[in-house]
């Protein structure tokens, strides 16, 4: 079954909406089944549960890793609105995740957040990562015509600086 990446990532910037509405960062994270079925929604919760580790994409990974084994998180896709940064492509290489789908890229989230101290954002896309592995995780992203959808979430968030 094809999976439909633009609904999955619309959804994505759904949840990163209620991350924000919450009081985290506004990022959002799925995990779907080869079926196309959602199995688990994550918003950043770093802010409100004070963890460093509070990403989307690795609280969902932890979720993940404690409901599904191995073998089945291989045939999954973990899908997010901005590409993972080095801790969560980590998690998703360790958690076994077969593909990451993305909505923009390390470089475009920069330019949102620029020097701002809650996201010191790593110049490392997630594919060097994943090169550098064992295992061969597909990867697609990012994704242009999603990118004001997107953007507009992190609005008046970050304090960019100069």
């Amino acid at each position: 079954m094809e999976l439909n990446h633009v609904v999955f990532l619309k959804r994505c910037v759904e949840v990163s909406r209620l991350a924000r509405e919450s009081g985290n960062t506004p990022f959002g994270a799925l995990l779907v089944d080869k079926e196309g079925n959602i199995l688990l929604e994550q918003g950043n919760v770093e802010i409100t549960e004070h963890r460093c580790t509070g990403h989307a994409e690795t609280a969902l990974m932890e979720k993940a890793s404690h409901t599904y084994d191995p073998a089945f998180l291989w045939e999954c896709t973990l899908y997010t609105t901005a590409e993972p940064c080095a801790m969560c492509a980590g998690a998703m290489y360790w958690g076994n995740i077969g593909r990451v789908v993305y909505g923009i890229s390390e470089k475009e989230l920069l330019v949102l957040t620029g020097n701002d101290p809650q996201n010191p954002t790593f110049d490392m896309p997630c594919r060097e990562i994943f090169a550098r592995g064992q295992k061969e995780i597909e990867v697609i992203g990012p994704f242009p015509e999603l990118a004001n959808e997107i953007v507009a979430v992190h609005e008046g968030y970050w304090s960019p600086g100069e």
